[in-house]
Order: structure tokens, then sequence, then C-alpha cells
């Protein structure tokens, strides 16, 4: 039995017409493809915003307690709060 790997299909980013007319006229004047451009524009953005990101992730893994009601509530995008208020849920045994 063989298996394939599968190349990841390109997803299409829309952005404003103006948008598009920066991306074009960056990638022609940067002698790069206009999907060069925006994949190293976007990994030099969340670089520079890491610290942001991290701080981001930390807070929001600090409401994890362990809890279903935790997890719940944060796929539920809700406080613990809001959750118990509209009657909560069982935790696990």
């Amino acid at each position: 039995m063989t298996t394939v790997e599968r190349t990841p299909r390109q997803i299409a980013v829309k952005v404003s017409p103006a948008g598009d007319k920066l991306i074009t006229s960056g990638a022609n004047y940067l002698h790069m493809s206009k999907k060069d451009l925006v994949e190293e524009a976007v990994r030099f953005y969340l670089d520079a915003r890491r610290e942001e990101m991290q701080a981001g992730m930390r807070e929001l893994l600090s409401e994890l307690d362990g809890s279903r009601a935790a997890r719940v509530a944060m796929l539920a995008g809700m406080t613990r709060e809001e959750l118990d208020a509209v009657g909560g849920v069982e935790e696990e045994d």
C-alpha cells in the first residue's frame, strides 16, 4: 500500500481594491510575486507583534482550569458566569 502526499491547496485571500493595488505595486517594485510579498509581509507583521500574541495566548490559556465548564465556555465564547447563568454544564466523572 502506498501513500500519496497531497500538496495543500492554495487559499485565496480577499483584499480591497486599494490593498490589491498596494500589493501589486510593492511586488512589482521589489521584483517578487504578490504571493511572496503577502507571505513575507504577514510573517514580518506577526513577528513584530509576537509579544502581543503571546500575551493574548497566555490570557486565553489562563481561563482554562482543566474543567469541562471552562472548555465549553471558551468554545462558546462565553464567560464562566454567562455559562452558569444559562444552566452551566455537568462536570465529567
